[in-house]
C-alpha cells in the first residue's frame, strides 16, 4: 500500500485538504447539474404534454416565419 495509515492517507503529506475539498466541490456540483437537469427534464415533459392533450401540433410562434429573405441586387463598378 502507498500509505502506511489511514490517517497518511487523508492527510497525503500535506495535500489532503486540498485534494479532498476538490472531491467535495466536485461531487457537489455534480449532484446540482444533476437536479437542475432532472428539474429541467421534468418541466419539458409536461410542458409536451400539456400540449399534446390540447391538441395543439406545434406552438402559435412556429407556424409564423420567423424571417424573410429579399434578393439584392450588387453592382461591380
Amino acid at each position: 500500500m502507498a500509505f502506511e495509515s489511514f490517517a497518511a492517507f487523508l492527510v497525503m503529506e500535506g495535500h489532503g485538504p486540498y485534494v479532498w475539498t476538490c472531491y467535495g466541490v466536485f461531487f457537489v456540483l455534480m449532484g446540482v447539474l444533476m437536479l437542475l437537469s432532472l428539474r429541467q427534464r421534468r418541466a419539458v415533459m409536461n410542458a409536451c404534454r400539456r400540449r399534446h392533450e390540447s391538441g395543439q401540433e406545434r406552438p402559435a410562434s412556429a407556424t409564423q416565419p420567423t424571417a424573410s429573405f429579399a434578393r439584392v441586387e450588387v453592382s461591380q463598378d
